[in-house]
């Protein structure tokens, strides 16, 4: 009886453990690969999985963990990241400089990612790493550290295209750090600070030009509001002149037309004006110094036979 219950007894954990090894649970976004006798079988699914104990086992591939490679049989479907450490490349023109670079891959065929590479995260990071020199190699310094976007769109496809068979799609790649040597960096500083220096001077000058400019603008426009000022003073003044000798020229003439209708027509009026403008003359000439010199006209009996005609004219009235 004993041995009967005992013979149950390991029949029972027999089943259990053979239970436990047939039902294989994946977790969602993982899957694992199953080999029979050696020959590949299945790929598992997420959720609850059947298979043949000692006969099916799970297929270990290398993976990345932690930093160092270790040897898993569950597959990561996920998106993973890849932090490459830093390295050492040659741009064209002959400058070495330290790039590192940040990998987002993701496995979309478990089996190619298994049977098409023996070490899929090595191979991944070896390929990233020469493929990064060949780009680098065609880009001057300058270049590479103004071009990321355009590195990493070139790295990213080729990537892309070089894991296909591998059955892994590259997401993204990105450049972390680019960093040249330190006499490269002092002389970049230099060259920046020398261009700073230039764009300042640059706009210095062009300040310079631009208030001289205006400055000779204001000097000219005032220049010709003067000039047209004295244009107008001048039109202006002529005019007022003309005027004025318009109106004593009609004055004159109403006074010669007053002193001919007065003497009549016997007598020059001229004669009567010039007459006058004489005497007025004469008593300037007496109530002003004594001793200046006077010069008489070469005509002078005929102004004094004007004078004697205004005596005349005096006399008949």
């Amino acid at each position: 009886m004993d041995i009967t219950l005992y013979f149950l007894l390991a029949v029972a954990l027999c089943v259990i453990i053979f239970a436990k090894m047939a039902l294989v649970i994946i977790p969602q976004s993982e899957t694992k690969i199953i080999e029979r006798l050696g020959r590949y079988y299945a790929t598992l699914k997420p959720g609850i999985n059947v298979i043949i104990p000692f006969i099916d086992r799970a297929k270990n591939i290398v993976v990345l963990t932690h930093g160092r490679y270790a040897y898993s049989s569950v597959i990561d479907l996920r998106e993973q990241v890849y932090d490459f450490p830093k390295q050492n490349v040659i741009t064209k023109d002959n400058v070495q400089t330290e790039i590192n670079a940040l990998l987002y891959f993701q496995i979309v065929d478990p089996f190619k990612a298994t049977y098409e590479i023996t070490n899929l995260p090595n191979a991944i990071e070896k390929l990233t790493q020469t493929t990064l020199r060949n780009i680098i190699g065609e880009l001057e310094l300058d270049e590479t550290l103004t071009s990321r976007d355009t590195i990493n769109t070139k790295l990213r496809a080729v990537l892309d295209d070089a894991t296909d068979k591998w059955g892994v799609k590259v997401n993204r790649v990105e450049l972390q750090d680019i960093t040249p040597p330190d006499s490269v960096l002092t002389a970049m500083e230099k060259q920046m600070q020398a261009e700073r220096n230039k764009r300042a001077t640059i706009l210095t000058s062009e300040g310079k030009k631009a208030a001289e400019i205006l400055a000779s603008e204001g000097e000219k426009t005032a220049l010709i509001n003067r000039a047209e000022a004295a244009k107008q003073q001048a039109i202006l003044h002529a005019e007022g002149e003309a005027q004025a000798r318009i109106r004593k020229a009609e004055a004159e003439a109403i006074a010669i037309q007053k002193i001919t209708e007065a003497v009549g027509k016997s007598t020059n009026p001229a004669n009567y004006l010039l007459a006058q403008k004489y005497i007025q003359m004469m008593q300037e000439l007496a109530e002003g110094d004594k001793t200046k010199t006077v010069y008489l006209p070469y005509e002078a009996t005929n102004l004094l036979g004007s004078i004697g005609g205004i005596k005349d004219l005096f006399k008949s009235e």
